[in-house]
């Protein structure tokens, strides 16, 4: 199953868990959402669609941005600070948002760090499957 989730989304797990990331790859995950955008006007998707406000479609008026309470343009340019390793007030001066905007995006980064990863497994018998015994993602 080929997902459509998205760096800026996986970073701060804005997605419904078991059902978002419940494929077997995720091609434009190395993607910010803003340069999603940019690969679909590069690729010649249509503009009506490039425009239209991202969105979960959970309720009438429902967008990303009014749920995460911030614009994918600021997100990721706080995200990219991040990944980077900038210190925090830089990426603040850099943007410019306040402190307070890009505490936020880290906190969501780090109170999501376990929707990111497999479940934990007991390391019971001789090998446990993902620490000690790892098998090669396609054989042949």
């Amino acid at each position: 199953m080929c997902g459509t989730s998205h760096k800026s989304e996986l970073l701060i797990v804005y997605f419904t868990r078991y059902r978002d990331d419940g494929t077997d790859i995720l091609p434009i995950c190395v993607l910010y959402k803003t340069e999603v955008f940019q690969l679909a006007r590069h690729i010649g998707i249509p503009k009506e669609i490039i425009k239209k406000p991202p969105s979960a479609g959970l309720w009438r008026g429902q967008t990303d941005e009014k749920e995460i309470g911030i614009s994918y343009d600021i997100l990721d340019q706080i995200l990219y600070g991040l990944e980077l390793k900038l210190p925090l007030h830089d990426i603040a001066e850099r943007i410019p948002v306040s402190i307070d905007v890009v505490k936020k995006v880290e906190g969501m980064i780090k109170k999501s760090q376990h929707k990111r990863r497999m479940p934990l497994i007991p390391k019971i018998g001789i090998r446990t499957i993902g620490l000690d015994w790892r098998s090669p993602v396609m054989e042949g």
